[in-house]
């Protein structure tokens, strides 16, 4: 009897190991802790479990652009998988395991597989990969190797593969080559900027990059900007943050900026004067940044992984594939959303989290959503949570963002959004207690509106004795509320602004260290907050958080537009 599954090795090499296997995509960077190599997104089937040494089998990677750090760190330190094994396209962990071998000599072998080859193997308990095959319980797979079409380099690309710009750029285009191939591309495309995620300390690998590139000299040629770091920069000693996290943290982003880079250190690159244009191809990281740039600004930017980020400003260059092409614009699911009446801010992000679910590996059309005329700052926070439920680089909304009109195609599915799912998503979104004793704002960072806003509902009100207040925004949003008195009034009510970091990278004691349940407005760091706080966390509109800012806790119940006739629970 003829077996119609298959595999495909996209990066080769040999591994033997248990298998563990799970239906849902996971985010490495927030949801694998590089200490451990064990899942901690509490919102994932496998969290708890090791995964070192295994045969892990997962539909693709999600979340953020850092997963590529995560993954090359538990390469360089013994905790990674054997080997990874997915059924869809991906490219965050891939990217991070290709470097794992091309600059550190560390091979960890990646497939693909056809679905009916994934779901066989991932019923199996040990599995053994070679060069030509996947051997697990009596099952053999043949692996083919991956097909590439010939990339098609101009003189410049050619000469920079050729080392003429010197040893980094050289490796940075074989890098973008190699990744070009695994995505299809046929040849490159020049882009105006770039945007570096990859100086978040998420793991030592980061540094170790980011030092060996600059030691090679290793010089960006496009203007860059620098997603949020690790630490206040100019603060981080007199915060009292430990030498031995703060220092790396540090050098990680003076790597970036020694390198050319301009030291923004906002993961809202899009708040900035040198936001791109509608149609402008662009070369940004962070997984929020690359949603809002293509859904709500209408420029091309694929999601690069941490690393391919700087490979990318290094060259000029690209691989000409994914949404940079008018195809992969398009929607191939049509979600259509009950929308409730008198939604707040808190909505938003709870229909991005929930379309996120909804559309887990696909460019989805959001259908019912113009009515509520979503601000800039909505599209913020439904971007930001769509993109810790999705692998997406973009969806479109109709009657809101610019390209949605004409974005599904005939062959495009449906489904929906209801009360009842958002009622259900928010109870999840909501397991820790009444009582709590940090409010954080600005995941990601806050703009300047939602600061005014954050003023404004204090109206010169303190918080209370025994609640943290912080907000994280970049330089330029800060430089802006101070010239407008905002950052007076948010300080005198006892809220503290922190540049630099942000909410996905801060450590202890910048996080209160007494902290045991916080609350955000957040749809992304409700997610994962648990994960990477180790504490509970609740989530609501702004009017919640300040609610708890003052009195020290907000009742847990439905918002009024999810309650029975309007009422609270």
């Amino acid at each position: 009897m003829k077996n119609p599954i298959s595999a495909r090795s996209i990066l080769g090499g040999t591994a033997e190991g248990p298998i563990v296997a799970a239906p849902e995509a996971l985010s490495f960077w927030g949801g694998v802790d590089p200490a451990t190599g064990a899942v901690i997104d509490v919102h994932h089937p496998l969290h708890g479990t090791c995964l070192t040494g295994s045969i892990l089998m997962i539909p693709s990677s999600r979340g953020s652009c850092t997963g590529s750090g995560v993954l090359l760190d538990l390469a360089l330190t013994g905790r990674a998988p054997a080997a990874l094994v997915f059924s869809e396209a991906e490219d965050v962990l891939t990217l991070g395991a290709l470097i794992a071998a091309e600059m550190f000599g560390r091979p960890l072998p990646i497939l693909r597989l056809s679905p009916d080859a994934f779901a066989a193997l991932a019923k199996a308990k040990t599995a053994r990969i070679t060069d030509t095959a996947i051997e697990a319980d009596g099952l053999t797979i043949p692996i083919a190797p991956f097909a590439t079409a010939a990339l098609d380099l101009d003189e410049a690309d050619l000469a920079m593969l050729n080392g003429r710009d010197g040893v980094a750029v050289e490796v940075a285009m074989r890098i973008i080559c190699a990744m070009a191939a695994q995505q299809g591309a046929t040849r490159l495309i020049s882009v105006t900027q770039g945007h570096i995620d990859g100086c978040i300390y998420a793991s030592p690998a980061n540094l170790t990059f980011a030092e060996k590139m600059a030691d090679m000299g290793a010089r960006v040629r496009l203007p860059t900007t620098m997603n949020a770091i690790s630490v206040d920069r100019a603060n981080w000693q007199a915060q009292r943050v430990p030498a031995a996290f703060g220092d790396p943290a540090a050098r990680l982003a003076d790597a970036y900026v020694r390198m050319g880079c301009r030291p923004t250190f906002t993961c809202s690159p899009y708040l900035l004067d040198s936001a791109p244009q509608a149609g402008e191809a662009v070369a940004w990281a962070e997984s929020n940044a690359v949603i809002y740039a293509n859904t709500v600004l209408g420029a091309r930017t694929a999601k690069h992984p941490d690393f391919l980020d700087l490979c990318i400003a290094l060259t000029g260059r690209a691989p000409l594939s994914g949404v940079y092409l008018d195809e992969h614009r398009k929607a191939r699911r049509i979600i259509d959303v009950d929308l409730p009446d008198g939604v707040d801010d808190a909505f938003w992000p709870l229909i991005g989290y929930l379309a996120g679910r909804a559309a887990p590996d696909r460019i989805p059309l959001l259908r019912g959503l113009a009515a509520a005329k979503p601000t800039s700052d909505d599209l913020k926070a439904l971007c930001a949570a769509f993109g810790t439920t999705s692998a997406a680089p973009m969806l479109h909304i109709e009657g809101v963002t610019s390209e949605a009109e004409g974005a599904a195609t005939t062959e495009t599915d449906t489904v929906s959004i209801t009360r009842a799912e958002m009622a259900a998503a928010w109870t999840v979104l909501n397991e820790g207690p009444e009582g709590v004793d940090l409010v954080a704002i600005g995941s990601p960072h806050a703009s300047l509106n939602e600061c005014r806003a954050l003023a404004a509902a204090f109206a010169g009100r303190t918080r209370h004795k025994d609640v943290a207040v912080i907000v994280t925004a970049g330089r330029e949003v800060i430089a802006a509320a101070r010239t407008e008195g905002v950052l007076a009034e948010l300080e005198a009510s006892g809220i503290q602004v922190l540049p630099d970091l942000c909410w996905c990278s801060i450590s202890e004691p910048v996080f209160p260290t007494r902290t045991r349940a916080l609350m955000t407005n957040s749809g992304k760091y409700a997610h994962y907050g648990p994960g990477l706080s180790g504490r509970v966390v609740r989530f609501g509109n702004l009017a919640d958080c300040v609610t708890a800012a003052l009195a020290g806790r907000v009742p847990a119940r439905l918002p009024d537009w999810l309650s029975p006739a309007g009422r609270p629970t």
